[in-house]
């Protein structure tokens, strides 16, 4: 099967374990989710993968994890507090409000490089209703932050925000991570963390949700090395999408135009992927000058800038390259691309060919029969011993062996490994691979080795 619905996806995730909605036993919470016991694990292991891929197998990143609450005026220095905006639409009669851009495209109308003026416009002009049947009002602005309070007293200076992104963590830490680690350009930041936006009108699952999750780097260089480096993270960024199973088939570069950049950007792409409900942007690369570290400084009246001993010791201002990933949508790319359907009738099975280092159980260890002490007995040493070098190993003793071999393809669990009336006889067990559905006959005593082999 080449193509998988969102409803396919959904239900997956619920009845296995990978993803739920919030809140779901009072009726949910729009535009919020929560992962699972395998999504967890899957999650968790995406997060690592990356952490280790772009912060500690390179010599020219550093690690930071920042606050989630900051100053205020970090927003207001970033543009933030006076820019951050989505266009909203209201229905005039139910007070329902609605992203302008998304009322637009769902009529097959292309809201780019429009104001807030021509986007009421195009309203009018085709005689677009709210999903309720009524008139829209005109086009406004948003702020998408969610606001707080810091302290028992609320006012202007009390005032804070949930951070819409964690780039802006990086920027202000530039200075403590210059000072404390002494870094030569170039050299990046890295960070996971959560992030939020008030988004009007949630939507795609977890593609588009209130609360989510970046894998962001912010990446300083001098202003006449930019071009170079940028063409070094489009590779790194495919590498990347190599490791986790997003196939290069199904991801488009998409130039952002000029007209339809962002105030800190001079160059931004977008990787976008074909996700079930149409192609949409899964990664962002962008080159942000040195707008954000000048900007902080201006505010904050630090120096944030490098020393640059190459060149007699003069203070540099880094320009900034910035690639970001966001985990949620990588998660849904990967299930997408991950997931098929193999078999008609009875024979019909659901298989998520996730990759060996990602996936949320790598083996799964069962006893041919679970009312047999003597096969459940050997089995729990397999297990054990396979769980102390593995880590993430599982045990299934429910049903016949076939339901659980159907079990596990479908929570995209590589390898099966039986204990049997065979292996009480000569210490081997069947280990079946996920794929293919092969069976091999391994020894006990060579199980480590051979997975070990099959997950490098």
């Amino acid at each position: 099967m080449e193509n998988v619905s969102m409803e396919q996806l959904i239900s997956l995730c619920k009845r296995r374990g990978f993803i739920f909605q919030g809140s779901e036993i009072y009726g949910g919470l729009a535009g919020t989710w929560d992962y699972g016991p395998l999504g967890s694990e899957l999650k968790r292991n995406i997060q690592n993968a990356w952490w280790k891929m772009f912060v500690t197998d390179r010599e020219d990143m550093y690690g930071v994890d920042a606050a989630i609450l900051m100053n205020q005026n970090v927003w207001k220095a970033s543009g933030h507090v006076a820019g951050f905006t989505d266009p909203l639409v209201e229905d005039l009669v139910t007070k329902k409000r609605y992203r302008a851009d998304h009322v637009l495209e769902e009529k097959n109308i292309d809201p780019k490089g429009m104001d807030l003026e021509a986007m009421s416009k195009a309203i009018v002009d085709n005689n677009i209703k709210s999903p309720d049947g009524n008139a829209f009002g005109e086009v406004r602005t948003f702020n998408m932050m969610f606001q707080t309070n810091i302290g028992a007293i609320q006012d202007e200076t009390s005032v804070s925000y949930l951070r819409p992104e964690t780039a802006q963590g990086m920027f202000v830490n530039f200075k403590n991570v210059v000072d404390s680690m002494h870094p030569k350009l170039p050299f990046g930041l890295g960070q996971i963390g959560k992030a939020f936006r008030n988004e009007i009108a949630p939507r795609d699952f977890v593609f588009r949700s209130r609360e989510f999750e970046q894998m962001e780097i912010e990446y300083f260089v001098k202003e006449e090395d930019w071009k170079g480096r940028f063409s070094d993270w489009i590779g790194a960024m495919y590498g990347w999408m190599d490791f986790v199973g997003i196939p290069r088939s199904k991801v488009h570069e998409l130039e952002v135009a000029p007209e339809d950049l962002a105030h800190y950007s001079k160059r931004t792409m977008d990787f976008e992927f074909d996700f079930p409900f149409g192609k949409k942007e899964l990664y962002g690369l962008a080159y942000r000058t040195n707008f954000d570290l000048n900007n902080h400084a201006e505010a904050s009246k630090a120096g944030l800038y490098v020393v640059d001993d190459e060149n007699g010791g003069t203070k540099v201002v880094p320009h900034c390259i910035e690639p970001t990933f966001g985990l949620d949508r990588t998660i849904l790319a990967v299930l997408a691309s991950a997931y098929h359907e193999e078999g008609e009738g009875d024979d019909k099975r659901v298989v998520l060919k996730l990759k060996p280092t990602i996936a949320p159980y790598k083996v799964c260890v069962s006893p041919l029969l679970k009312n047999k002490p003597d096969l459940v007995d050997k089995a729990r040493v397999v297990y054990s011993g396979l769980k102390k070098v593995f880590g993430n190993v599982t045990w299934d003793d429910n049903g016949n062996i076939g339901k659980r071999y159907r079990r596990q393809d479908e929570i995209g669990t590589p390898y099966c490994i039986t204990v049997d009336f065979d292996t009480l006889e000569n210490d081997t067990v069947t280990v079946r691979d996920r794929d293919t559905a092969t069976q091999d006959r391994v020894a006990i005593a060579d199980l480590q080795p051979f997975l070990a082999e099959k997950f490098s």
